[in-house]
């Protein structure tokens, strides 16, 4: 679903996964400087959005997803996953309750197959699932932003902004008082700044949880029983991840930066086995090229570790 923001003055589409908004309007430091300054904002309306409806939402979610939501709060955001029985992510939802309405966006194109999912597990519950794509689309707000939200159908309050579902229709008058858009490298770059995973590039088949710390923002281990909980439990309580994500400082002196995929290994053994992957990369206005990369759980910490040909340094994200 090609965005009209597309047509605003500089605008360089995206490829890929976020193919149909704008990678960058011409700057993308500047773009990343003025989302870090709380001002702008970011086009996401490639991203899916769901609705649910009807008086046992938030309970009937409650046993299907890793988040505990049988007591949401209205207008209170919150993360969730789906898990494989195996306890394999297959689906993270980025929720908010308005109080007759439960809203969440995913990533492109994922909707149809989690929609698909929920309905073959609606039973005798009083609920309706909706794909609201075509209806509305999400942009985000830096946190910081005095931009008025006047308009929105929902929106979603986080440490580092806010998410709102606007009608599809009203995308382009809407923004038009945001400020300047930013473009998904600059909202990119944040994200791995701020070490937040993403479905299908922080995430394979094999993705439990715990290798990408979403234990801290879209598992809550006290509730009760969903599909995979039995696997959460387990590695929580008597084991560890096989794998864990780490955030890494990039050489600048190389010219290009590792893509997706990128084998990652000791720089201390370039021609050693792979240790993991590189899932993101960017350039950021003040770090420089940085990257997140997922490796095996006993790489050690303080091993500078090679992406391709680019040697970088470790933050710990996942505790070894």
């Amino acid at each position: 679903m090609k965005s009209p923001l597309l047509a605003l003055p500089g605008a360089v589409p995206a490829e890929g996964t976020d193919e149909g908004v704008a990678a960058h309007y011409g700057d993308i430091f500047r773009e990343q400087r003025n989302l870090a300054r709380g001002t702008g904002f970011v086009d996401l309306s490639h991203r899916g959005v769901v609705t649910v409806t009807g008086d046992d939402r938030l309970a009937w979610l409650h046993l299907l997803l890793t988040q505990h939501v049988s007591g949401l709060p209205a207008q209170q955001a919150t993360e969730a996953l789906v898990l494989s029985p195996n306890g394999h992510v297959e689906h993270a939802l980025y929720l908010v309750d308005d109080g007759s309405t439960t809203w969440a966006h995913v990533e492109p194109g994922t909707q149809q197959a989690l929609i698909g999912y929920l309905e073959s597990m609606k039973f005798f519950y009083r609920v309706e699932v909706t794909d609201a794509t075509a209806d509305y689309a999400v942009v985000h707000l830096p946190a910081g932003s005095t931009a008025s939200a006047d308009g929105a159908a929902a929106l979603r309050e986080l440490s580092h902004g806010r998410d709102l579902f606007l009608p599809r229709a009203e995308l382009a008058t809407l923004t038009a008082g945001y400020g300047p858009a930013a473009g998904i490298w600059a909202y990119e770059a944040l994200r791995i700044e701020g070490h937040r995973p993403r479905l299908g590039f922080e995430t394979d088949h094999r993705t439990i949880p715990h290798e990408v710390d979403w234990l801290e923002s879209a598992v809550h281990l006290q509730k009760g029983c969903y599909r995979g909980q039995e696997t959460v439990a387990r590695v929580h309580n008597l084991g560890r991840p096989p794998r864990r994500l780490v955030f890494l400082h990039l050489d600048g002196t190389e010219e290009t930066l590792p893509p997706h995929g990128t084998e990652v290994r000791l720089a201390s053994d370039p021609g050693g086995r792979a240790l993991g992957t590189v899932t993101s990369s960017a350039r950021h206005h003040e770090l420089g090229p940085i990257a997140l990369a997922v490796v095996k759980r006993n790489v050690p910490v303080d091993a500078v570790l090679l992406a391709g040909t680019v040697p970088g340094t470790q933050d710990v994200i996942v505790p070894q």
